[in-house]
């Protein structure tokens, strides 16, 4: 089996970058409380909330801000955002989740960073799961932000959307097929800052590389 690599400990830069995303998840998370109480307020509470909804939104935008500030000071971490921003599918939410809560992305190989974000198929053979190839452990937030982003790149990642519509062809369920999106775009990305290369959807060793 694999064994996931000693996490390193995070610099200072690192640890204020965590610092704002975890802030970020705060201030979406009190956003949408927020946005489903306005749906049944009364009118007399309504201008409240609204103005509640405002405050967040301004604080979002400038932790937005703040945290891109942060990236563009460091050359290193500019020059993989650029690399991960290029991917079709990649926003900023996950290039800084991944800069934050992944500093092995591109030093590990694919099956190590797969395994220590939770996207490595591990076999289980326990009860009712016998046999059955499954998934957990990892890094929550990762796999929550490469989730979206796999979602999105089903779509707009032609890579990712034909290795999608193909899994699906052949009988998988929606789930396993973008649980093998994730651990796909993952691999792509990990080669991608271990090269140093931009993304080129035509490179064989890009785009062949879970299929």
């Amino acid at each position: 089996g694999v064994r996931p690599v000693p996490r390193p400990l995070p610099d200072a830069q690192t640890q204020e970058l965590n610092a704002l995303l975890a802030r970020r998840r705060q201030i979406v998370a009190m956003l949408v409380t927020e946005q489903n109480r306005l749906g049944t307020a009364l009118p007399s509470v309504r201008p409240g909330i609204q103005e509640h909804i405002a405050w967040l939104e301004g604080k979002l935008g400038e932790l937005n801000d703040g945290m891109g500030k942060l990236l563009r000071e460091s050359p290193i971490w500019r020059e993989k955002e650029d690399l991960l921003q290029g991917v079709p599918g990649v926003g900023p939410v996950l290039t800084l989740t991944l800069l934050a809560e992944l500093p092995e992305l591109g030093a590990l190989g694919r099956r190590q960073v797969a395994a220590l974000v939770g996207v490595a198929p591990l076999n289980r053979d326990s009860g009712a799961l016998r046999g059955k190839r499954t998934v957990w452990g990892g890094r929550a937030k990762v796999r929550a932000a490469l989730y979206m982003a796999a979602l999105v790149a089903t779509r707009f990642n032609p890579v990712i959307k034909a290795f999608y519509q193909r899994l699906l062809a052949a009988g998988k369920a929606k789930k396993v097929a973008l649980t093998a999106c994730m651990r796909k775009l993952l691999t792509i990305l990990n080669a991608m800052l271990k090269h140093r290369s931009p993304w080129q959807p035509t490179v064989p060793q890009l785009s062949g590389l879970c299929s």
